[in-house]
């Protein structure tokens, strides 16, 4: 979605956490979201319920704005001079699949009107878009 890569340990840059074959390699992020050990063959040893420190990563984490600005999708886009209207259709497309709906569409590009720092407040969208519960729970 940021279009950043993954380094895992002994894997080449970009690797997916499904190439992992290692259950014992791991990362912040596989650990905090539930990486299973593959020491049995219950997938019931993987809590699935949220925690505190999902919470904290998504809001705080790498995964935010870090990986937005690596990534360089919002730069790019500005550096273009695409405008709003379809940048924001763009990230919608890009995190839940579908265009934003008319009352979505509307509230968001109203969020750009008159700020000074336009890149953020697009970098701002995304990062909140990452972190909505239709993205979490859906994507």
């Amino acid at each position: 979605v940021t279009e950043t890569k993954n380094k895992f340990p002994g894997l080449p840059e970009g690797a997916r956490a499904v190439q992992v074959a290692d259950g014992r390699t791991s990362t912040y992020f596989l650990t905090t979201f539930g990486r299973a050990t593959r020491e049995n063959v219950c997938s019931c040893a993987v809590s699935m319920d949220p925690s505190l420190s999902q919470a904290l990563h998504l809001l705080n984490g790498e995964v935010g704005n870090k990986r937005i600005q690596q990534g360089g999708v919002i730069s790019r886009w500005v550096e273009e001079e695409r405008p709003d209207t379809e940048i924001i259709d763009k990230l919608f497309v890009r995190c839940y699949g579908r265009l934003p709906q008319e009352k979505e569409r509307i509230e968001t590009l109203a969020t750009l009107q008159g700020g000074t720092k336009h890149q953020q407040a697009l970098e701002d969208i995304f990062w909140a878009l990452l972190n909505s519960p239709e993205f979490i729970f859906n994507h």
